[in-house]
């Protein structure tokens, strides 16, 4: 595409409304007043996840912020802005983080551990770019039959899952504020539509950090001597061999995100958008290699942001290089980063106790909406293997190389699927596998094990 082309966006109508049985696509665009305002709703509606995230991590706001903005930028240049999307911090690093973390510096996440951690983001930055280049060149067919809806699944909820002792941990630190929060992200999330309900869990961590500060629990020093405006800190990464093992499993759920989130939008379009998922696959492998060389946190594609075009029917990614700048020039406000690192502990442990679940539970959700039938045997005991490795904390480990809990049940979920499927192919022993789960199984629910229903 020529270079002239790549930055044109035809004006949609008179520029300032979509009729109701319109949308404004990828490559046409709004006024610039209307641009702008639906670009800040991209900004508010990725900040809960791009704030929290690296709070919860120990990482720089600001860096992750700034990370986040060039990512997006990196992501509408190598898909010629014909896909719309804004990458935010990914929450499927905390699990591996938080492990990682304890062979450094205790504490702060800063230093040694902090370099670990980036290293752990370097290397599934650079995977996630190794498989996107394959997608673009061979097709995506291949990442459905190496982890079909079942193993998917799993290795999404065993991520939110093992990290319930962290939730814990930090609850426990402050249990007025932890429960504060988690109430009010609650009531926020059924009291309030559209918008403000998707802020549910940043308005939350706002509620218990004004319960903490009421309560003496806020040491507001690093803020009063924060500068207004600087640039935001940097860290080169460090790579050590527990690294590959903690975070390679992370790739599977950052290619499972960008290839949902691709074929969401060319099912809201109306657009077949295959021909750009390699190259959205390997914009987010580089967009998360650029955050681990510099010091933020890794990206994905951010589902927040589909629930904006899918309520304003505006898809223009100018609205996304909008989003993007506004991320950048945020990030150049250290009392902002600042202010971030203020949250008490208890805060970060009520908004884990959600996120943690709600993260977990996508990946049942991954399970009902593709229909997996759990009257298989090899589906039933895939995602029951896998789970209580990942969550049980169970670790491989063969010299100074070590797999942790996410990683052991990652790939058990893979072997078992395909080892069990190709022996019962043989046998002819589980002719289950292949079906959809039906709306009601005889005496019970939907797709339960063979061995006993629903009570």
């Amino acid at each position: 595409m020529p270079l002239k082309d790549l930055f044109t966006w035809k004006l949609h109508g008179n520029g300032t409304t979509v009729g109701p049985d319109s949308v404004v696509a990828a490559d046409e665009r709004l006024s610039f007043p209307v641009t702008l305002g639906i670009g800040l709703q991209h900004v508010i509606a990725m900040f809960g996840g791009v704030f929290i995230v690296p709070v919860i991590m120990g990482f720089p706001t600001s860096t992750a912020l700034l990370f986040s903005g060039l990512g997006t930028i990196v992501f509408l240049l190598l898909t010629a802005n014909r896909v719309p999307s804004y990458l935010g911090s990914s929450f499927a690093f905390i699990a591996p983080v938080a492990v990682i973390a304890p062979l450094g510096q205790q504490g702060t996440l800063s230093g040694d551990s902090l370099a670990l951690a980036l290293g752990g983001i370097l290397i599934v930055g650079l995977a996630l770019s190794v498989v996107g280049l394959i997608v673009h060149f061979v097709g995506a067919r291949w990442i459905s039959t190496v982890m079909p809806p079942v193993v998917t699944g799993t290795i999404v909820a065993l991520i939110g899952f093992n990290l319930a002792g962290v939730a814990k941990n930090e609850f426990d630190a402050g249990p007025i504020e932890a429960i504060v929060t988690v109430v009010a992200i609650l009531l926020v999330a059924v009291l309030f539509r559209g918008l403000l309900g998707r802020l549910s869990i940043i308005l939350g961590v706002v509620a218990g950090y004004i319960v903490a500060a009421l309560r003496g629990a806020v040491d507001f020093t690093g803020v009063e001597n924060a500068a207004w405006f600087g640039l935001p800190t940097f860290q080169t990464p460090h790579i050590s061999p527990a690294a590959w093992g903690l975070f390679l499993p992370v790739v599977l759920v950052l290619v499972a995100e960008n290839v949902g989130h691709v074929k969401t939008v060319a099912a809201m379009t109306g657009k077949n958008l295959d021909r750009y998922m390699g190259r959205a696959l390997l914009a987010d492998g580089l967009s998360t290699t650029l955050a681990g060389l510099g010091g933020g946190t890794a990206t994905t594609t951010y589902a927040e942001n589909i629930g904006v075009m899918a309520a304003s029917r505006v898809y223009s990614t100018l609205a996304y290089w909008v989003a993007a700048i506004f991320a950048i020039l945020l990030s150049l406000s250290p009392k902002f980063g600042a202010l971030a690192a203020s949250i008490p502990t208890g805060v970060l442990g009520g908004a884990g106790v959600v996120l943690y679940g709600m993260i977990g539970v996508m990946g049942a959700r991954i399970w009902v909406q593709n229909r997996v039938n759990y009257s298989s045997p090899t589906n039933l005991l895939t995602a029951g293997v896998g789970l209580v490795l990942g969550i049980g904390g169970f670790v491989f480990t063969v010299g100074d190389f070590s797999i942790g809990a996410i990683g052991v049940g990652s790939f058990a979920a893979i072997i078992i699927y395909h080892a069990m499927r190709a022996i019962s192919r043989v046998r002819d022993t589980d002719p289950a596998i292949d079906t959809p789960a039906p709306e009601k199984a005889d005496g019970g629910e939907a797709g339960l094990a063979p061995f006993e229903t629903a009570r």
